[in-house]
């Protein structure tokens, strides 16, 4: 798949950023957040119109958006805390692609998938160090034209100012801004350094340090296999049906489900023979990333930017979990907890006082268990992404799989109902993970090779 670039130049806001809101101060959660890009890509099926002309339309709309969302068209400033909002603007790029849309869209790849950005998403914010103001971009954004007339939408957001969420609420108010239907994006800059204020992480960070490798699984990025699992809306339902439990009215939701499939199997991918030949079960702990705004008190803007999330994590060492329904209602106590421990902790033991317990909880965890490993679950369903209509109509297809090691990441399908899970493991776990019956019986995908 052969992509020219047509051209490359700064989309920067059509009116000029107040002084008094030249600085952007990030929030703890955002200093947590890894230093790489949000990729999102939206593609949209053939219509009869002008590239130039839907480039320009993509422009002008983008530059209005960025009135609002202002630290998107500024650049991370060297202390890595804040964001000069001076304007500078966002990357955008048109290119053109000499294959047909359905070559990526049928049978998606990671690495042909990243040709469609404006930039590798997996490119590092290094503030201390950058000699280039590319470095320290906000946001990127890719117009790719395919040879039978489709478009695809590449879009990188810096993870350090933004989540899924709040990615999610930018794409849709860009279309909507497109389309006319919008005039203003209130309340998407909200200073959530006042609820959760940077801290010096240096202590925190080296407390970590004994648990950093298990925690954070390094692995060259050319060693990890990435797959797209589609589990449609039929199969979920048989799915949720055969893990309900009438005697506890408990029913679980689509992402329970399948979140409870998926970590059963991999229970059994992740297990190894010891020299004994005796099978030893590792504690795999699952980590699943929470949107606090509506979850705080009180609530955050609904749309506003920066890392309003934090991890959920549950250990399958726990001796009541022996089978995908309990799997799927610890994962619902788990979310609970959030909601009634997590606010309270943050609120009132104050973020630096949080982070030590923090600390403490997770290492304490380790110390326990040696033999353990985490597994990352990020869902963006019911995220807005399908209804990006920038006026020729919703994205056919949506894809944002971030290509990192023990991670998956959880899209709506077009239909809304079904889940495109992209999971990343290592090759021996990913060949286990595709014989697990479970899998094979709920989810659709190719086999590797």
């Amino acid at each position: 798949m052969e992509v020219e670039i047509i051209s490359r130049e700064s989309v920067k806001p059509s009116l000029p950023t107040p002084d008094h809101l030249r600085t952007y101060k990030l929030c703890l959660f955002d200093q947590l957040a890894s230093p790489l890009y949000i990729p999102i890509n939206l593609f949209y099926s053939a219509k009869n119109e002008n590239p130039g002309k839907k480039s320009d339309h993509l422009k002008e709309s983008l530059s209005k958006i960025l009135t609002h969302y202002y630290p998107f068209a500024g650049r991370l400033s060297g202390d890595g805390l804040t964001v000069d909002c001076n304007d500078d603007g966002a990357v955008f790029v048109e290119a053109r692609v000499s294959c047909e849309m359905s070559f990526v869209v049928d049978e998606p790849e990671n690495e042909v998938l990243l040709r469609l950005f404006p930039f590798s998403p997996y490119r590092r914010h290094e503030p201390a160090r950058s000699s280039t103001d590319d470095d320290l971009v906000m946001l990127g954004v890719q117009v790719n034209y395919f040879a039978c007339g489709g478009v695809a939408v590449g879009v990188c957001i810096s993870h350090v100012a933004a989540d899924g969420a709040a990615a999610a609420g930018f794409v849709k108010n860009w279309a909507r801004f497109a389309c006319g239907l919008a005039s203003a994006a209130d309340g998407v800059v909200y200073d959530c350094g006042s609820r959760f204020p940077p801290q010096d992480l240096s202590d925190f960070l080296r407390a970590m340090d004994p648990v950093d490798e298990k925690i954070y699984n390094p692995l060259p990025r050319e060693e990890v296999i990435q797959k797209r699992f589609r589990f449609e809306c039929r199969k979920i339902a048989a799915l949720r049906n055969e893990i309900r439990d009438d005697s506890s009215r408990y029913y679980p939701s689509r992402v329970e489900a399948v979140t409870a499939l998926i970590w059963e199997a991999l229970i059994a991918a992740t297990t190894k023979n010891n020299a004994s030949s005796q099978v030893q079960p590792p504690t795999l702990v699952i980590a699943n990333a929470m949107n606090l705004r509506q979850r705080m008190n009180p609530p955050l803007p609904q749309q506003c930017i920066g890392n309003a999330s934090h991890l959920s994590m549950v250990s399958s060492l726990d001796e009541t979990m022996k089978n995908r329904s309990s799997l799927a209602k610890r994962i619902r106590r788990s979310i609970k907890e959030i909601d009634d421990e997590c606010k309270r902790e943050i609120a009132y033991m104050g973020t630096g006082e949080w982070l030590d317990d923090l600390a403490a909880k997770v290492c304490g965890e380790f110390e326990k268990d040696s033999n353990i490993g985490v597994f990352y679950f990020v869902s963006w369903c019911r995220f807005p992404f399908y209804e990006a209509d920038f006026g020729w109509g919703k994205p056919v297809w949506v894809e944002g799989g971030l290509k990192t090691n023990r991670t998956a990441i959880f899209v709506d399908s077009s239909d809304g109902e079904g889940i495109e899970a992209w999971i990343s493991l290592n090759r021996e776990e990913m060949s286990k993970l595709e014989q697990q019956h479970g899998i094979l019986a709920y989810s659709t995908f190719k086999p590797s090779v």
